[in-house]
């Protein structure tokens, strides 16, 4: 049996600091997402913000079941269900992103919200799901896959081709797309460019995607962009670490990353198919984020012997990653366990520094894999398709308490 977790009210933002490993048990106060698949998780104050594909959530005792279009809403210190925030959103939220004066960003592939037109993303309200009247941006030829608010500014990636192709930054309360910033993606490893995920610190933008240029300078995959001037620039900073193929089938293989609490570093995880040490596919990778190079190499690389990664979250005392992965520690795996492998169903803790797992094993389903992470000042909260999380039933929405 496992002992009743629950949660505390304070709340701190982004970026968070952990001192220590979250617990390997979930708290027990979480809803239950019933259908479909997580893809994105927020915290506006005390309310987590849950998107995805999905139709029905059920409260933590699965007492009551909720109707929700892709989107709900609960108190994080209790669980509950939001009654009131209920959007009909026509399509899967892909993003998320915390706004001002208790609102949230959505982002995805959707023609509307509340049956009036909403392509791609909007801001709604938290008291009662209604779009927040002056923000009107205007994202059009594609979906919004990320999003960060940094301040007045709301970074937007997607496979959108307007107002800019694929990369945006919006005005945070108008959605007007900032006329400095003109940095694009280009050359596409797919047929149409895609930034799969960015993250954003006081000075550094960084995303990954399908591209292998950004404004014309060899980027391929990934990049870091300077926007500690008011007109951002493409930084001295290159990696090859993503050119060489993986399958055939994934051309473009990145996948999540995420900037550590203090911003000196990040981590991106890729899936890709069997590969060899020769080539980042299935892997999680550290690098640098202030290097001043062409020829920039991970810090590290932790493999999964063939196994897909999809979302990573930096704390400073742990990188969690998720995918449908079965071990890590694993670079001589071929689709099975090599010499050293370290099992880690579906989820798993790396050290910062050395990138070898750490002892923290919760397991959980596999499924597709996680596709969601949110660290906030009292634990993570965790996304994915599958029920089990830590032993426990927790379907598709869980949380590791810090202890």
């Amino acid at each position: 049996m496992f002992a009743r977790v629950t949660l505390a009210a304070v709340i701190t933002m982004a970026p968070v600091t952990h001192t220590r490993v979250v617990s390997a048990n979930p708290a027990d106060t979480t809803p239950h997402v019933l259908d479909g698949i997580v893809n994105t998780i927020a915290l506006v104050g005390g309310t987590v913000v849950v998107g995805g594909s999905f139709s029905e959530v059920a409260d933590a005792r699965r007492t009551t079941t909720f109707p929700r279009s892709n989107l709900f809403a609960f108190d994080l210190a209790t669980g509950d269900v939001l009654a009131d925030f209920a959007p009909v959103v026509a399509g899967p939220v892909h993003a998320l992103a915390a706004g001002a004066d208790g609102t949230v960003y959505v982002g995805g592939d959707f023609p509307s919200v509340n049956r009036t037109r909403a392509r791609a993303l909007t801001r709604l309200s938290l008291s009662d799901g209604s779009t927040v009247r002056g923000f009107a941006p205007r994202v059009s030829g594609g979906a919004v896959t990320t999003l960060a608010r940094r301040g007045a500014h709301l970074y937007t990636g997607g496979d959108f081709t307007s107002p800019r192709t694929a990369l945006a930054r919006l005005d945070a309360t108008t959605g007007a797309a900032d006329p400095r910033f003109t940095i694009e993606p280009g050359l596409p490893r797919t047929p149409k460019v895609k930034v799969h995920a960015l993250a954003a610190s006081a000075d550094r933008l960084v995303i990954d995607g399908s591209f292998t240029t950004l404004d014309g300078e060899p980027r391929p995959q990934l990049g870091v962009i300077d926007i500690s001037t008011p007109t951002p620039r493409v930084a001295n900073w290159r990696t090859a670490a993503y050119e060489p193929q993986c399958q055939d089938v994934f051309p473009s293989y990145v996948r999540g990353l995420d900037l550590s609490p203090g911003g000196d570093y990040f981590v991106v995880v890729t899936t890709g198919g069997n590969g060899d040490t020769r080539r980042l596919c299935d892997s999680a990778a550290r690098f640098e984020t202030y290097t001043r190079s062409q020829r920039v190499r991970p810090t590290w690389v932790n493999y999964t012997g063939g196994d897909s990664l999809y979302s990573v979250a930096a704390t400073g005392a742990a990188v969690y990653v998720g995918g449908h992965q079965r071990w890590m520690d694993n670079p001589r795996g071929r689709d099975s366990a090599g010499p050293g492998a370290a099992p880690r169903e579906g989820i798993a803790a790396l050290d910062p520094r050395t990138g070898k797992a750490l002892g923290w094993n919760p397991g959980r389903e596999r499924g597709i894999g996680v596709k969601a992470f949110l660290a906030y000042n009292r634990g993570l909260l965790v996304g994915s398709d599958t029920t089990r999380l830590g032993r426990e039933y927790h379907a598709r929405i869980g949380m590791f308490p810090l202890p």
